[in-house]
């Protein structure tokens, strides 16, 4: 028997297949949470002129004690239009322009002012750049400020701004669907009747989409019929870049939902990992479509999208589709699994050690709550031994 693949391997498979999404033109303000698809650089210095970094008076160098004609003012968006000479102080403001002549900057509050003649007195030496921010201490015209893959958040918004860009180009949002296989499953607050249950993966699996920069176009049900299942599923690759299917994916006599995406025109590039939970996992294409057919389980849902559905969604934005993972300490014993790598949900100790947050079965979904990673215990026999250093994948 072929052995299954590894996480890792089955990732390789799949983001082998995943094709960039075409990139658009956007206004800026419209990129927020989006993908660079090419480098920015700064189109100008920034800031473009000196500046005061203090409110206080524009001087020429030089030491305390001297008394200065106040000669005018420099406001922020009104600078002073003369030179200042020997003898002159200027009236500025915090990022106003420094006025040609001057050199230097005395906060207001190290001067007596003498308003009756319209005069200052320096009670500090002023030496050349004190309290002036130069051009392009920031941004330098010319030089790259952010960098193509990098994902826009508020910070990237602004200096791509500041750089004087209009718009950006961007990697567009994946248009997403999910749908929920089963004939157990009834909508949220509904009330249960005896097998059923409330659909849980839906809703979730559309939240970690969303958060993973999807825009969730669909979410349906799928009842447990050939016919039914196949037009559902359709139906959602009409509209999606991506579809992500929970559950019917393994072998029973109610799982349709491997042959209706063969009969859509679904490769299969793969079906089953050496993982735990998540070992029934399907992973497919239509051209540049993807397709995900996830275990019903709901712990086996959420990791299996974590493992593989994030970094999809991250390459088809434009990004690195790499997930960065660390490590830590087990700070008890945990069991191995002989066949399949296992994930499971962990917290941080005080001491910085971590433990499961408590049951691993796969239908426990309340373990994910005060998770903040899962810990891949690698498959063998025995136990990994409390003290030894394990990789963590986010959450």
């Amino acid at each position: 028997m072929t052995p299954l693949p590894s996480i890792d391997e089955a990732r390789a498979t799949l983001l082998a297949a995943v094709h960039p999404l075409d990139p658009v033109n956007l206004p800026v303000g419209d990129t927020l949470g989006l993908v660079l698809a090419e480098d920015v650089p700064a189109a100008h210095h920034v800031p473009a002129f000196a500046n005061s970094a203090m409110d206080g008076y524009a001087v020429r160098s030089g030491q305390a004690g001297q008394k200065l004609r106040i000669a005018g003012e420099s406001r922020a968006g009104a600078p002073y239009e003369g030179t200042v000479v020997d003898g002159e102080a200027i009236r500025i403001s915090t990022g106003a322009a420094l006025p040609a002549g001057a050199d230097g900057v005395l906060q207001v509050e190290l001067v007596d002012e003498d308003d009756a003649n319209a005069a200052v007195v320096l009670r500090e030496d002023v030496a050349p750049g004190r309290n002036v921010r130069d051009a392009g201490t920031d941004l330098r015209a010319g030089t790259r400020v952010l960098a193509r893959g990098t994902r826009i958040g508020p910070a990237e918004l602004g200096v791509a701004i500041g750089a004087g860009r209009q718009g950006l180009l961007v990697g567009p949002r994946p248009r997403l669907a999910v749908i929920s296989t089963g004939d157990e499953l009834v909508e949220p607050g509904t009330p249960l009747q005896n097998g059923q249950i409330h659909d849980s993966n839906g809703p979730m699996l559309a939240g970690l989409a969303a958060r993973a920069g999807a825009e969730v176009v669909g979410r349906g049900h799928a009842v447990d019929d050939p016919e039914a299942t196949r037009a559902v599923i359709a139906e959602a690759l009409e509209v999606a870049d991506v579809l992500v299917l929970a559950g019917g994916v393994s072998v029973g006599p109610h799982d349709h939902v491997k042959p209706a995406l063969l009969e859509l025109g679904v490769e299969e590039l793969l079906w089953r990992v050496a993982l735990r939970p998540g070992k029934p996992t399907w992973l497919g294409r239509r051209g540049r479509q993807l397709v995900f057919g996830l275990p019903g389980n709901p712990v086996s849902a959420y990791v299996t999208f974590l493992l593989f559905a994030r970094p999809a969604l991250n390459a088809l934005q434009g990004a690195d589709a790499t997930v960065p993972r660390s490590s830590a300490t087990l700070a008890v014993d945990v069991p191995r699994n002989e066949g399949r790598d296992e994930l499971i949900r962990v917290r941080r100790r005080p001491d910085g050690t971590v433990e499961p947050t408590g049951p691993q079965g796969s239908h426990v979904l309340s373990s994910l709550l005060g998770a903040e990673a899962l810990a891949i215990i690698p498959r063998g026999a025995g136990a990994v031994a409390a003290g030894t250093e394990v990789t963590l994948e986010p959450i």
